[in-house]
């Protein structure tokens, strides 16, 4: 079994129920086993037009689905919750995203890249994952999430240069 990390997001409707139905549809398909799922964080959008706040969260599961075939349930479990297709970074009932999947390493995959592209420069992906995968290395990288994490707020936060 792969050992996956997604990334859950939604600030559209009642977020906090959103996210709580996505881990409920995660845990009720028999190809996934949930393991573990961060407490929420509050983040500003990036990018895109202007929207309201998002609640994010990421879940450590085990899967045999191929990376491809857990991409298209994650894509059906966003459209149960009502994300239609539209604009990149446009507001939505629910985001889930491919973190990482195992050690895989995808380069400019058609569908999907591994790991999550720009992960190392999202406060919103990393605060989640440290809560449950401080010590996951990023295989391309070669760094902790601890240490990709203290490094973007090292980073971000000018008093501590």
């Amino acid at each position: 079994m792969a050992v996956v990390f997604l990334g859950i997001g939604s600030n559209l409707g009642d977020r906090e129920a959103n996210v709580r139905r996505a881990v409920d549809l995660l845990k009720e398909n028999e190809a996934i086993r949930v393991l573990s799922v961060s407490g929420l964080v509050e983040t500003e959008p990036e990018g895109g037009p202007p929207q309201g706040k998002y609640l994010n969260a990421a879940a450590k599961i085990e899967t045999d689905l191929l990376p491809l075939e857990l991409l298209s349930q994650l894509k059906m479990i966003e459209r149960r919750l009502g994300r239609v297709k539209g604009e990149p970074n446009a507001p939505r009932p629910m985001d889930l995203d491919i973190l990482f999947y195992d050690d895989v390493v995808i380069f400019e995959g058609r569908n999907l890249c591994l790991p999550h592209p720009r992960l190392e420069k999202r406060f919103f992906v990393l605060k989640p994952l440290l809560e449950i995968a401080p010590d996951w290395i990023h295989p391309r990288l070669r760094k902790s999430v601890k240490v990709l994490h203290d490094e973007l707020t090292h980073e971000s936060c000018p008093e501590s240069r």
